[in-house]
């Protein structure tokens, strides 16, 4: 009898020493103020990862007399759900509008939850295509989440906008979205808040880590595209990755950087030197603090070069 006990004993002790037993942690979200009636969620700075959900990037949140305004859904279902509990925790005002800033996945693929409330999801029509094009591929990523993921559809946005910019008045406060064809993706858009002086800049802006170039990148666009953050001159930004921040990290984060690329790879292109001797004479020394720079600063270097050439 003690034997058997003894058993069962060394069993329990074996199972919780390898951690089995332990529940995996789930994101908590939170909005904190960045502004009067403004909020943000900053999101991890990895990659996706079952610990955090998916959430690895910052969601807004806008509260006017007319209703909240949420800035991205997130990457699920399950997630999105969690960004609106903790709206709710901010604010007694329902979300009525969520705007997807771009076409990767933690910006868009929630949709679904909040199109099962009857609230509005919009984005640029430049974001379209890439969605449609990519939300596969996106879903097969996700997969990292296993259960988590469970009750994701991609679902694309009820009210796409096509200029340039776009004004909305929503209880008296003003909301501008500006779009210059993207650049981490080609549905990259900016959120402006004038009377606030914050500016929700999605993937345009990267802090703290290394920004991504992908197939559907244009470094040239993105470089428009922070050109107006330039002339807007925003005293807040909320990046898409990274805490939030100021004109000037944002500048010698993400600015600087793609410049630094393009500079470099056209003189090597314009040069004739082949690919290989380009990326590893790239000198990335003033972003090596970041998150990823060594392993990701020569893909940039790489598909920058390539871009170089179809221009």
């Amino acid at each position: 009898m003690k034997s058997g006990i003894g058993q069962r004993l060394a069993v329990m002790l074996t199972t919780l020493a390898i951690g089995t037993a332990l529940p995996a942690a789930a994101v908590e979200v939170v909005f904190k103020p960045v502004a009067d009636g403004v909020y943000a969620y900053v999101g991890d700075i990895e990659g996706r990862t079952y610990e955090n959900e998916g959430l690895n990037a910052n969601i807004g949140l806008v509260v006017t007399p007319a209703g909240a305004v949420l800035i991205d859904s997130g990457a699920t279902f399950q997630s999105a759900r969690k960004i609106h509990e903790a709206a709710r925790k901010v604010t007694t005002q329902p979300i009525r509008w969520v705007f997807n800033s771009g076409g990767q996945d933690h910006r868009w693929l929630g949709n679904g939850y909040f199109k099962s409330l009857g609230i509005e999801t919009i984005a640029h029509a430049d974001a379209e295509d890439d969605m449609k094009a990519r939300s596969g591929e996106q879903m097969e990523g996700l997969k990292v989440l296993k259960e988590r993921l469970d009750g994701t559809v991609p679902t694309l946005p009820t009210r796409f906008v096509k200029d340039k910019d776009t004004r909305l008045e929503l209880g008296g406060v003003a909301i501008e979205l500006k779009h210059r064809s993207g650049g981490h993706t080609p549905g990259d858009t900016l959120v402006w808040l004038p009377q606030k002086n914050v500016l929700f800049a999605g993937d345009v802006v990267y802090v703290d880590r290394v920004l991504g170039l992908h197939p559907v990148s244009c470094t040239k666009t993105w470089l428009e595209s922070f050109a107006v953050i330039d002339s807007l001159q925003p005293q807040i930004i909320v990046p898409g990755h990274g805490k939030v921040t100021d004109l000037a990290t944002a500048q010698a984060q993400t600015r600087d950087l793609l410049l630094a690329l393009r500079a470099h790879m056209k003189k090597a292109v314009d040069d004739g030197t082949d690919i290989s001797t380009a990326v590893k004479s790239f000198n990335g020394q003033l972003f090596a603090h970041l998150k990823h720079a060594d392993v990701w600063i020569p893909q940039l270097a790489n598909m920058t070069y390539l871009e170089m050439e179809r221009e």
